[in-house]
């Protein structure tokens, strides 16, 4: 089992004229591969922990992805590069964060070289699972 992590300060859009600092931890562990988990406002009282998939976060990094309760978009910069990408989370009440583009580049990087895409489900016993569920 590895695991990879990545704390970095964010940008909490309360509204569009105020945002905030915020600490966020990203994490990955082998024995998860498909997912990321996030914690928002990891020094706050009352942290806030979502799962993603890590597929999602990488495409969300470069063009709008998700539905629901989870979206991303990237924030391009003059050059057309995206230097930021945003996350909005919740149904009923929701939060946009954004977040630094290259840090989450080369952290999602350091998780495809432990489990490169694609092989996420390789060496899972199928008949393990078949007789779980019968």
């Amino acid at each position: 089992m590895k695991k990879c992590h990545l704390a970095l300060e964010i940008t909490h859009w309360v509204c569009s004229e105020l945002d905030l600092p915020l600490q966020c931890e990203f994490s990955y562990d082998t024995q998860d591969p498909l997912a990321v988990t996030v914690v928002f406002d990891t020094e706050g009282v009352r942290p806030v922990t979502w799962a993603l998939s890590r597929d999602l976060l990488a495409d969300g990094m470069v063009a709008r992805v998700g539905e629901g309760d989870v979206m991303l978009w990237p924030v391009l910069d003059l050059d057309g590069e995206p230097s930021s990408f945003c996350v909005r989370v919740g149904s009923t009440r929701k939060a946009v964060f954004e977040v630094p583009a290259e840090p989450v580049m080369t952290w999602l990087a350091r998780t495809y070289d432990m489990v490169p895409r694609g092989t996420e489900l390789d060496g899972v016993d199928w008949d393990e699972w078949a007789q779980l569920a019968e």
